[in-house]
């Protein structure tokens, strides 16, 4: 069986305004997160699934983030089976704040990744 390879941006070249699909829990989102983002954490994302399809209803593409990549990588499988336009954010979270790219906390704390 042939898989496509999967699509996938580095963190520095996502956006300003992009639509970043967070799939990572709850304590890691709390801890820091993309102003913005979409939060479905991937435990919970097929019972969510409609939250995703509904903020890409307007044929948005949607930058697929968790820690590294492992996770993100098989939600973006999994929209782009789905007929998603989905990328995977390379490095994750890690590679957001590595880039110097701006994170957000809910607390105002200050955000670091989990």
């Amino acid at each position: 069986m042939n898989f496509a390879p999967l699509p996938s941006v580095d963190a520095a070249s996502v956006p300003a305004d992009a639509l970043v699909l967070d799939v990572r829990e709850d304590d890691e989102w709390v801890a820091g997160h993309v102003e913005g983002a979409l939060h479905v954490p991937m435990s919970d994302f097929v019972a969510r699934f409609g939250e995703v399809t509904e903020a890409v209803a307007d044929g948005r593409r949607a930058y697929v983030m968790c820690r590294v990549g492992g996770r993100s990588a098989q939600v973006t499988q999994y929209l782009v089976q789905q007929g998603i336009d989905a990328v995977n954010v390379d490095g994750g979270m890690l590679a957001w704040d590595g880039a110097g790219r701006p994170m957000v906390t809910d607390s105002g704390s200050p955000a670091f990744v989990l």
